[in-house]
């Protein structure tokens, strides 16, 4: 079970890490403004926010911090899963 977590909380980690890469490639290209700008259009609100100028070290925090949020999300979810399938047993 220790095994599965581990792996769902990297593949959970990977994906938010690859997401947010994502999003500071189109900070640092000047592109970002735009997308949030369509996103907020698609939801009907009026876009409240007005992204900042790329910054290498902002980046890398972004990607560190949102990896480890999404392992411990990844790791927990498998950790709470086995537990109520062990109960359901």
């Amino acid at each position: 079970m220790t095994n599965k977590a581990f792996k769902t909380g990297l593949i959970v980690a990977v994906f938010f890490a690859a997401w947010h890469t994502c999003w500071a490639l189109l900070v640092a290209m000047g592109w970002a403004q735009a997308v949030i700008d369509f996103v907020f259009w698609m939801h009907f609100i009026k876009p409240p926010y007005t992204v900042g100028p790329f910054n290498i070290w902002t980046s890398v925090i972004l990607v560190g911090a949102t990896a480890a949020i999404g392992f411990v999300i990844g790791y927990l979810f498998v950790l709470i899963w086995s537990a109520f399938q062990r109960h359901a047993a």
